[in-house]
């Protein structure tokens, strides 16, 4: 008996030290995640950003059992959020959203300033959704079709106005490829995201917009703005009378654009698979689908492998459109 009891003692105070160990973060680790998580958008709340990031991680948070709280760091292009979320700690609770801008634009635009390295500082989890860009105005601009407003831009040069989500953001560039491809003029107007962009687009504080489709389809569908074009592989069923920029015989504009999840560098693999498992899953998710597809969103999905080369595709694709134009951050 008293053999018994030194054995277990022994055991008592090895399970003690096992959990003192674990308490006070040694080698003993709880299962990802344990707590919120927070996910930065480098955009202003209300633009196609924040919409997009809002749809999908909600329904991830209740997948893994935790809260990912959005936090909106909008300004500089998305540089500043993404900046930040760069430099945060590798352990999946700061995650960012990934988009043209932060990944592609920003570096063409910055090519020695820029606080963060698109390709070496951030782990793509996977591509949340692709989304249509579209070509807006206000109701009371005069013209009612694509066509008529590449006309009335070439007869009055530098007279109208255009908003994107900030200077050299993609949207940026996006209004710029079609002054280029059209021969057309008009004053740029750059906001600190698309929300407050789409604000004064309805107010007729600017006369036009290039925009991501979330952040404008329901100001399209309430009549407040009229879309002219849109940049997708075909027509919209929520959009039927709306033309593609193939269609107006613009097939080099017809990009769409794309919202994704990311990780800083030297995150486990395994965090990111499970945050990937977690996004799938989310997608697959009727609601979300319904969501999204209201917004004009397609949901993607894909593996970290596949992102990784959408984002150097674009990456490539920035530096050249910014080289050709010879277009500067100020």
């Amino acid at each position: 008996m008293a053999l018994f009891k030194q054995k277990f003692t022994a055991f008592a105070l090895a399970v003690t030290a096992v959990t003192s160990v674990t308490a006070f973060g040694g080698v003993a680790h709880a299962a990802y995640p344990d707590k919120p998580i927070r996910v930065i958008v480098p955009f202003a709340p209300g633009g196609s950003t924040d919409i997009v990031a809002r749809i999908v991680t909600q329904r991830m948070g209740a997948i893994l059992g935790q809260t990912m709280v959005v936090e909106n760091k909008g300004g500089a292009g998305g540089a500043i959020g993404a900046a930040e979320a760069a430099r945060a700690a590798p352990d999946g609770y700061t995650l960012s959203i990934a988009t043209v801008s932060t990944l592609a634009v920003n570096s063409a635009c910055r090519p020695n300033d820029l606080p963060y390295d698109p390709l070496k500082d951030f782990m793509p989890v996977t591509n949340f959704a692709n989304v249509p860009n579209v070509i807006e105005v206000n109701p009371a601009f005069p013209a009612k079709t694509f066509k008529e407003f590449v006309q009335v831009l070439k007869d009055n040069p530098g007279k109208y106005s255009h908003g994107s989500s900030g200077t050299c953001s993609i949207l940026h560039l996006f209004g710029e490829a079609f002054k280029q491809a059209t021969g057309t003029d008009a004053i740029h107007v750059p906001y600190k995201g698309s929300g407050p962009a789409v604000i004064d687009a309805v107010g007729g504080q600017i006369d036009s917009m290039f925009d991501n489709l979330p952040s404008s389809m329901a100001q399209i569908q309430a009549g407040k703005l009229r879309a002219l074009a849109i940049a997708w592989p075909e027509r919209l069923k929520s959009l039927p009378d709306v033309p593609t920029l193939a269609e107006e015989g613009y097939p080099q504009l017809n990009n769409p654009a794309w919202y994704g999840l990311l990780a800083p560098a030297g995150t486990s693999p395994d965090v990111i698979k499970t945050l990937r498992d977690a996004a799938v899953q989310a997608l697959k998710d009727p609601k979300v689908i319904e969501a999204l597809e209201q917004q004009g969103a397609a949901p993607s999905g894909n593996t970290p492998e596949e992102f990784a080369k959408e984002i150097k595709t674009q990456y490539d694709w920035a530096k050249e459109v910014v080289a050709k134009g010879n277009i500067k951050l100020n």
